[in-house]
């Protein structure tokens, strides 16, 4: 970004930016990825159709491609609110188009929905990397995590009961009238100081990625996310699908998933920013990220059969509780795992690999359960996450991938 850190913000007003910019990324994504799947379903399309929305992810695996442009060209400021009013003109302009259009039609006006989110998440993460000190940001993370599924709860849940009430036309109104509220903490944000030097070029920033992709532990880093991640996305990114087939309502489904699961998952990413906080990154990463493949037992149960609808309620606030948990202790190490001075290349490039992994996990899991059923699937899918939780933990004990990580790996916490 071309202009020095905004150092003169308010701890409330760092808070209600925070928020406010995570809310608004996790509106629209919680409605494409959780009450879109569900909608899809009830119009007869099948889990491979329903699989395509994860080319929603894209933007976010790729936005590394054009986060030096964006890093080096214009300010925070104008650049956020850029993104919002985009995102509340592509709010009203899918007022105008319903399923009867067609499913590409749907993915086409969604993908560019989720570019324009991206890109607006490349800026957030470098305002809160230069607004943020050291003591700040464990608990950022938390934030991050929360305000998040506070917007996966709107978008995922809420929303999900709205247009059950109302219709695809009214359910987007309300989608505008949010993202324009999300604007009101940026407006008072000032640039300060713009900076003099010049802005690499085009050719010089892809160098710089090439060699932040080169630089010691960050592909092990990369391939650690992978492992650590890829069971936990074929699980939990095909249980609303699931939960459409074991009969419940669309009505049910927002209010177990969109709303209770995610206020769980809420809860989840205030404990896990506290647990973060006391514990190493070791104990962090190995007690919760075992604790949430144990979650998906649960789902594996149901598939079976087994439990009914009080099982599945168990398992939607174990899971939001837990997996959050899991997120935020992940999250952390991704930024032990970036360097300082390359901090938001690094932190996108991992939070990129991190998305990536929940488009593979999505398609297998899909391909999985239209072939063998869903136990199969979320079988596989539990084995993987605990077995990726122990890659990561044997990897890093033997050689940490930067004395950054090394010291947070073993270091007790405060």
């Amino acid at each position: 970004m071309s202009e020095n850190p905004p150092t003169t913000l308010s701890r409330g007003h760092k808070i209600a930016l925070l928020v406010a910019l995570y809310l608004a990324q996790g509106l629209p994504y919680g409605f494409f990825t959780q009450a879109l799947p569900v909608l899809l379903r009830e119009a007869g399309y099948s889990l491979k159709a329903i699989s395509a929305l994860s080319l929603l992810y894209l933007p976010w695996a790729l936005k590394f491609l054009w986060a030096p442009y964006l890093d080096h060209r214009g300010t925070a400021r104008a650049w956020l609110l850029t993104f919002q009013i985009a995102s509340i003109a592509a709010a009203l302009l899918l007022t105008q188009l319903n399923l009867d259009h067609g499913l590409v039609v749907i993915l086409v006006a969604a993908f560019a929905f989720n570019i324009i989110a991206a890109s607006q998440d490349v800026i957030t993460d470098g305002l809160a990397v230069r607004m943020l000190d050291s003591h700040e940001r464990g608990g950022a993370n938390a934030i991050q995590v929360g305000a998040y599924r506070i917007g996966m709860i709107l978008g995922g849940g809420v929303l999900l009961i709205v247009f059950a009430k109302t219709g695809w036309s009214v359910t987007f109104l309300c989608i505008a009238g949010l993202l324009a509220l999300t604007m009101l903490p940026v407006l008072p944000l000032r640039d300060v100081r713009p900076g003099t030097a010049a802005p690499p070029s085009f050719r010089s920033l892809s160098i710089g990625w090439a060699r932040r992709l080169a630089a010691p532990g960050m592909l092990t880093i990369a391939g650690l996310i992978f492992c650590y991640r890829f069971g936990d996305a074929m699980v939990s990114n095909i249980l609303n699908p699931f939960l459409k087939d074991s009969g419940l309502s669309n009505e049910t489904i927002g209010v177990m998933k969109g709303i209770v699961g995610s206020s769980t998952s809420l809860l989840g990413a205030l404990i896990g920013g506290w647990y973060a906080m006391r514990v190493n990154r070791r104990t962090a990463i190995l007690v919760t990220g075992l604790a949430q493949a144990a979650t998906f037992v649960l789902y594996v149960v149901a598939a079976l059969g087994v439990g009914g609808i009080t099982l599945l309620w168990t398992a939607t606030i174990a899971e939001g509780l837990i997996g959050t948990m899991a997120t935020v202790a992940l999250f952390t190490l991704m930024m032990d795992a970036s360097d300082p001075e390359h901090a938001g290349t690094d932190y996108t490039l991992l939070a990129s690999i991190f998305v990536l992994v929940n488009s593979a996990g999505t398609f297998s899991a899909a391909a999985i359960a239209d072939a063998f059923g869903y136990p199969p699937a979320f079988s596989i899918g539990t084995i993987l996450a605990a077995a990726g939780v122990i890659a990561v933990v044997v990897v890093l004990d033997r050689k940490p991938t930067s004395a950054r990580v090394a010291e947070a790996w073993g270091a007790r916490g405060i």
